[in-house]
């Protein structure tokens, strides 16, 4: 895949089949976390997902929706222009979608497109809808098909313009409805979000889609369509928009497993399946698993069996997008919505974390791109297989233990048999011997699987994996689970806590660390020697005040906290933050304009190297990320990534033009040239200012003979049509289709926010009233972190207000205590007790307070 100016040791390169390293673009596993809230899913992605390798997440429809108990609720969307739904508000949503991404994980909202709500009532935020009159937010009786209810799934026309279980159908076709719903794409993915599932997609015609998607710049999607013999609308069609969901798969799967699996080694496209680089595939899925739109897959029920099914899928080569499915058990109710206990506990089912499956994510993922080899039959019901030379796995699906030597394919060595228990490397060995084969045994249900990226440690270079997970509790975050984050070389474990000096009941400020945060394994300090002891009665007692930086070496169980109220993270940059090379190519990058208020004493990149500069030769072609984690003094980090795209540099694309040219008032109706990057598809990168009126239009030969623009303003130009109006406002890749004339903006690097003032400050009783800076994180929108520990000054109430310049010449409080502040307005009184998200919007005076 690449090369470096240096070899890579043995533990770098395991690090990065791991964790992800350079892998196409949304390539890897995924996971569907069915109906958990917010805060639960950025705690998965933090504490699981992440270190287990998990490439994303797959999360709730994040729009305003039906109120109910029902799972379903959520797939009755109400408004696309609020975010307060069944899993959380927007804050929250925003918040787990940003942790997810700094742990690793990307996620994929799944997007409710064809049909809104049915009834009349309000929904999950307080928005009045109904159906009858089709009254909704935003969309009215014009906006929808008119068609009647499905009937007839062997008319296209039926299917698509009909109103699936009787839901009002939008009319998907209509450039208003398009606009709609392509702004909220582009908001979710301005906040971080990396692709989306298109439920339903069967149910809009590719033309429709294709419309949405190229207003919200082609984003990664893949299309929920059920394919069923002798119906006129196939999953084939919608591989032009991206991945396809391939359920055939899974009900195929299921005969096999129920049958013979020994069929199983031609799986994949020969069978009929969608091409595999296109194919999203799963075991089963939420509808599946409960018998909707048809049943015959494996589910959760289905015990050993279904997670034999799950270990085949991710050692098997076919499919570039196996997910996986993780809900609750529903019992004999199919409509039951999800448990009300903490995730995990009672009768949640958290398939992902279960070993066999957990564990053998990072199989596929040090596999990937390899080809199936050394297929066994061992006997009935009992298969093995290897991916190339760097992984082997033993399926025994019989009720019988079997014992064998086989073929493995994988160099000399000793390994570890990763599905022998809960940690990779936790379990039995497996020795490979100079010929390749190994022995295996392999009790009844059970599987085997070794591979490349699990070696057994040995000596001083061993680090023991003491635990997966750690958190902190104590009196300063009354006695929660805080989960720490891991770092994956030295395991040492840190999170940073503000301390007040107060503790609770007793008066005595302390705390402990507990394992899986439930209490059963936790840690306190019966000596107070700086070490801890295990399930030990004695809280740590500390005296300190002010921000703190807690630490746990796993190697020696000692623990430090150090002073970090007065620093700030560094800020991690790279360049190039994007580029496209030629096969082959050495790529230079540079993080050493990262910064920090002290000093940065390390580089971490992903693909092993510790200089401030890394260079990268790309050998194979596709679409890579390489990040860079840079440290500073105080042992604070932050991320940056460079996306690089490879080609072979011989590539000749087809157009119907020579040229293209990008002209408009970002560069003064000058004629910019466009790159032809694929077939018909010309793009240039234009920085737009936002100025009143700002336009543009494609110019052929850059002299106006042959020019296209957009008089629909449905982003799909015509020839000599009108100049092209946008808002947007920072650098943006531009892409212009000489064949179907669909255009697109999509936002490079970060984002640009406009704002009424250029500056805003929190100024209040927790800071002693001094100017505490808040940052603009979207349009108008400004925000900063503050812990409220329940006093006032003088005059005894808790209380702030936001000032502009810091000067208080323009402020604002709140005269109605109705969170709308005044200008000059009161102060905004609170009672809160605790570290707090304070959000002030410069335009709506709106504010609000969220716990951290």
């Amino acid at each position: 895949m690449f090369s470096k100016s240096s070899k890579l040791g043995l533990a770098t390169a395991v690090a990065i089949a791991l964790g992800g390293g350079l892998v196409p673009a949304h390539a890897g596993v995924i996971v569907h976390l069915f109906q958990w809230n917010y805060n639960d899913v950025a705690n998965e992605c933090e504490t699981v997902l992440g270190p287990k390798g998990y490439a994303a997440v797959q999360i709730n429809p994040p729009a305003e929706h039906l109120q109910g108990s029902s799972w379903w609720t959520v797939y009755q969307p109400i408004n696309y222009r609020n975010f307060t739904a069944k899993g959380g508000n927007e804050t929250e949503l925003r918040s787990m979608i940003t942790r997810c991404n700094a742990a690793g994980v990307k996620v994929y909202a799944d997007a409710v497109f064809n049909q809104l709500a049915s009834g009349s009532s309000t929904g999950t935020g307080g928005s009045s809808f109904d159906s009858s009159s089709f009254s909704y937010p935003y969309f009215g009786y014009n906006d929808f098909h008119h068609a009647g209810s499905i009937t007839d799934y062997t008319n296209r026309d039926n299917v698509q313009n009909g109103a699936l279980l009787g839901l009002p159908d939008l009319n998907t076709g209509s450039s208003y409805v398009q606009s709609e719903l392509a702004t909220y794409l582009n908001t979710l993915q301005s906040w971080g979000v990396a692709g989306f599932r298109i439920d339903a997609a069967k149910h809009m015609s590719v033309s429709d889609l294709s419309g949405i998607l190229s207003l919200a710049g082609n984003p990664f999607v893949y299309s929920e369509v059920i394919g069923a013999s002798g119906e006129p609308i196939q999953p084939s069609e919608y591989l032009g928009l991206g991945a396809v969901t391939e359920f055939a798969y899974g009900t195929n799967l299921a005969t096999q497993f129920n049958g013979q699996i020994n069929n199983l080694k031609t799986f994949g496209e020969s069978w009929g399946l969608l091409s595999s680089d296109k194919a999203e595939v799963f075991v089963v899925n939420h509808d599946r698993e409960r018998g909707h739109g048809g049943g015959g897959m494996l589910t959760y029920k289905d015990g050993s069996k279904y997670n034999l099914a799950n270990v085949f899928m991710l050692a098997w080569p076919y499919g570039k997008y196996p997910q996986v499915m993780s809900g609750y058990d529903y019992g004999s109710d199919t409509d039951a919505g999800a448990p009300s206990v903490a995730v995990c506990t009672g009768s949640w089912n958290c398939d992902h974390r279960w070993s066999n499956i957990a564990n053998m994510v990072s199989f596929h993922n040090v596999v990937e791109g390899t080809a199936m080899q050394n297929w066994q039959d061992i006997g009935t019901n009992q298969i093995a297989f290897g991916r190339g030379s760097k992984g082997f796995v033993v399926i025994n699906n019989t009720s019988n233990s079997l014992t064998s030597t086989l073929q493995t394919g994988l160099p000399a060595g000793t390994y570890c048999n990763i599905l022998a228990g809960d940690d990779l490397c936790s379990g039995s060995n497996i020795v490979v011997a100079s010929d390749g084969t190994a022995s295996f045994t392999v009790g009844g249900m059970q599987a085997a699987a070794i591979h490349v990226g699990a070696i057994p440690c040995d000596g001083d270079a061993c680090v023991v994996e003491r635990f997966s997970s750690l958190y902190f509790r104590g009196t300063s975050n009354s006695w929660v689970a805080t989960p720490m984050t891991v770092d994956a070389e030295t395991r040492i474990w840190s999170t940073t806590v503000t301390f007040d000096g107060a503790g609770d009941s007793d008066g005595a400020q302390r705390f402990k660390f507990d394992v899986t945060g439930d209490w059963s394994q936790n840690y306190g300090d019966t000596e107070a020697d700086g070490v801890l002891d295990l399930n030990s009665t004695q809280d740590i007692y500390f005296t300190g005040v002010g921000t703190y930086k807690v630490s746990v070496d796993e190697s020696d169980l000692s623990y430090s906290l150090t002073l970090v109220d007065d620093q700030q993270a560094p800020v991690a940059a790279v360049t190039p933050a994007a580029i496209t090379v030629t096969q082959g190519d050495p790529v230079v990058f540079d993080a050493s304009g990262s910064t920090d208020d002290g000093q940065i004493v390390s580089y971490s990149w992903s693909t092993g190297g510790t200089a401030a500069t890394e260079t990268v030769t790309f050998d194979t072609l596709g679409t890579f990320e390489v990040t860079v984690t840079v440290t500073d003094d105080d042992g604070m980090t932050d991320t940056a990534t460079a996306t690089v795209t490879v080609t072979d540099g011989s590539v000749v694309y087809d157009s119907n033009y020579d040229t293209m040219y990008f002209r408009g008032t970002p560069n003064s109706w000058g004629t910019q040239a466009m790159s032809l990057v694929a077939d018909n598809l010309w793009e240039a990168t234009v920085t737009f200012d936002g100025q009143t009126n700002q336009r543009f239009k494609f110019d052929v030969a850059g002299d106006w003979v042959t020019n296209f623009g957009d008089t629909d303003a449905n982003g799909v130009a015509e020839q000599t049509g009108s100049d092209i109006y946008t808002s947007v406002v920072g650098e943006y890749k531009v892409q212009f289709n000489d064949e179907t004339k669909a255009y697109s903006l999509t936002l490079v690097g970060e984002p640009v926010y406009t704002s009424t003032y250029d500056s805003m400050y929190f100024r209040g009783t927790p800071n002693s009233w001094a100017a505490t800076a808040m940052t603009l994180v979207a349009n108008n929108t400004w925000q900063t972190t503050i812990t409220f520990d329940g006093t006032g000054d003088s005059s005894g109430s808790q209380r702030f207000k936001f000032d502009v310049a810091g000067d208080w010449a323009t402020n604002f409080g709140d005269n109605n205590a109705d969170y709308v502040a005044d200008l000059t307005g009161s102060d905004i009184t609170t009672d809160v007790v605790g570290t707090y998200v304070v959000t002030f919007n410069d335009s709506t005076k709106v504010y609000s307070l969220v716990a951290e």
